[in-house]
């Protein structure tokens, strides 16, 4: 087991994944707070240090990234300074540009978040969330025909920002299946039901709650095991796999359902566990793994990155040496 654990995680390695969804730029203000403002009771920041991370799809680039395989990210930015420095970053991470679509027509996502003496103080969204334009739309699909036969697997990474719609969803998975390509999906509320013909559907807890406007016992297998069912009919999906937080996860897919509890840990941040999970999950289906393996390094890698505070990429070695100790 040690060795096939060994030789997996060396066969990440020869993966290309294409990655659709919304891509964003995390943009961090530290300061201090030292007095209030004069002109309203808020507290007045001093600030001390800029930074700007990949968020969003880039995210899920950058796990991909760790994990051993190449990224090809596929998404909508603005015409605009933060495009141009969102674009910087995925150069200074070696990240492949040739899939990303620059539009006139909306801004590109941006979340600023200042934080002060180790305090959260306020986040700043700069955004659309307008469905993509038929032309972006046009401009999307593009890139993905020139770019799906060069990968082994497809990740839609949807944050209901706009760049995913039922028409590309529906286009790009009947092009994936034709060719073979497996498709995993990180879903949202807005699309949940349009990701038919699936490969592997991966939504949380409450994502499954909403999406199915049921309520789930996290706790309660059977709840889950229907639930999951019902999903997996809706969709046509070959497979699903629900996080269920600290009640572990459950997946539905190749004729197996397997139920994993959580690994107990300190936990330090949830933020980003969602991404890793589906990074590994994917890159786990393009190797054809077992599904009982597939469940199993998933659940490890979210509970891994759970241990850092923000939103960090899997550190491979670490996921190596957790997953070889598991036997």
């Amino acid at each position: 087991m040690k060795t096939s654990i060994t030789e997996i995680f060396k066969s990440f390695n020869t993966l290309q994944v294409l990655i659709i969804g919304d891509v964003m730029l995390d943009s961090y203000i530290w300061g201090a707070v030292e007095r209030v403002s004069p002109e309203a009771p808020v507290p007045v920041v001093s600030v001390r240090k800029r930074d700007a991370r990949l968020g969003g799809a880039a995210n899920v680039a950058l796990n991909v990234q760790a994990l051993g395989s190449v990224p090809i990210l596929c998404a909508l930015i603005g015409d605009d300074d933060a495009g141009k420095k969102l674009m910087q970053c995925l150069r200074d991470r070696s990240i492949s540009t040739d899939g990303i679509v620059v539009s006139t027509e909306r801004p590109t996502t941006v979340k600023t978040r200042v934080i002060a003496s180790h305090q959260h103080v306020v986040r700043v969204d700069e955004e659309s969330d307008e469905v993509a334009s038929s032309n972006e739309g046009k401009q999307i699909l593009e890139k993905v025909e020139k770019l799906l036969p060069t990968c082994q697997v497809v990740i839609f990474e949807d944050y209901d920002k706009g760049t995913i719609n039922a028409s590309i969803i529906r286009k790009v998975v009947a092009l994936a299946n034709k060719q073979g390509i497996p498709t995993v999906v990180d879903p949202k509320k807005r699309n949940f039901l349009a990701y038919e013909n699936v490969t592997l559907f991966k939504p949380n807890l409450k994502e499954l709650r909403e999406g199915l406007k049921i309520e789930v016992n996290a706790g309660n297998q059977n709840q889950v095991a229907a639930a999951v069912h019902t999903l997996k009919e809706k969709l046509n999906a070959k497979g699903i796999l629900v996080t269920l937080s600290e009640q572990g996860a459950y997946i539905d897919y190749e004729n197996q359902k397997v139920k994993l509890p959580a690994h107990v840990r300190e936990i330090a941040d949830v933020s980003g566990a969602g991404d890793t999970v589906v990074s590994i999950a994917a890159v786990c289906v393009a190797l054809k793994l077992d599904p009982n393996l597939i469940v199993s390094l998933s659940n490890l890698g979210g509970g891994l990155v759970c241990q850092h505070v923000g939103v960090v990429p899997i550190d491979k070695v670490e996921f190596l040496k957790e997953a070889l100790a598991l036997g």
